[in-house]
């Protein structure tokens, strides 16, 4: 014989069993979406000590990013390695051979997530790997994050060693001629991010 009180928890069972496994179940933010048409990714060499910026015209990004809840997020960065250029003909056609960024060898550069966690007021660090002609490299990189309506702008710098992946070989790995180290400057427009 079963007793009623029994048979009412035994009905309910299962919505309890349900109810517990949402309460445990990570949170994961939607994916934002990249606008590259308002979005800028540059890099800035010392060449003979003068600076010369270039631009990557072609890049795509999957984040899925909760600013209240960064250690559950994911950056991942892909960069079209032959739409680099100086905006000079002579030297946008030296870019993409083997020497430098190899681009058809390699034809994307690749930048993947590991930790991300916020440093307060919109800032946060995210720490990954970055890929350039077969060689990854850690690096961190401090991304700040304004708000704009359902538009947020991510903005940040970093500096990479470009000998570390086999940028500028043969008599371009002279740093007296092109130094070695390279800035590399973003903007982001994402929309769908939760506010801060």
């Amino acid at each position: 014989m079963v007793c009623p009180e029994m048979h009412h928890n035994a009905h309910h069972l299962p919505l309890v069993l349900l109810l517990a496994a949402l309460a445990t179940t990570p949170v994961v933010a939607s994916a934002q979406t990249l606008r590259p048409e308002l979005s800028e990714l540059s890099f800035t060499i010392r060449q003979m000590g003068v600076p010369v910026t270039g631009q990557f015209k072609r890049f795509s990004a999957q984040i899925q990013l909760d600013p209240k809840r960064p250690a559950d997020g994911r950056v991942a960065f892909t960069i079209d390695t032959a739409s680099a250029g100086f905006g000079a003909p002579e030297v946008d056609a030296e870019v993409p051979k083997p020497t430098w960024l190899s681009a058809t060898t390699f034809p994307q550069a690749r930048f993947q997530s590991g930790a991300i966690k916020s440093l307060g007021g919109g800032r946060f660090e995210v720490a990954g790997q970055l890929t350039i002609k077969g060689t990854a490299r850690d690096v961190v990189v401090p991304v700040t994050l304004v708000q704009a309506g359902t538009r947020t702008t991510a903005t940040g710098a970093f500096a990479i060693k470009r000998l570390a992946f086999k940028v500028g070989e043969g008599e371009w790995a002279d740093t007296g001629m092109v130094a070695d180290d390279v800035t590399v400057r973003f903007k982001l427009a994402l929309d769908g991010l939760s506010p801060l």
